[in-house]
């Protein structure tokens, strides 16, 4: 499940960047496609997020590194 949810998180933000990238150098920003460029970038910004929180949960925090040779001060 975790694999699945990570393609999912690889490809809703490949849509969010080339769709916004799509709505940001429309030459007619008020046309129809435009809309739909934005509101697809909105998808893949909203399932691309909710995917990263999907796998992030849980997951502790990595510790320090443990430095031996170093005299304490």
């Amino acid at each position: 499940m975790r694999k699945l949810t990570a393609i999912i998180n690889v490809i809703s933000w490949s849509g969010f960047w080339a769709f916004g990238y799509l709505a940001l150098t429309a030459e007619r920003p008020e046309s129809g496609q435009t809309l739909i460029a934005i509101l697809l970038a909105a998808l893949g910004m909203l399932s691309g997020s909710w995917a990263y929180m999907k796998l992030s949960k849980g997951q502790p925090l990595p510790e320090p590194p443990k430095n031996t040779n170093r005299p304490e001060a």
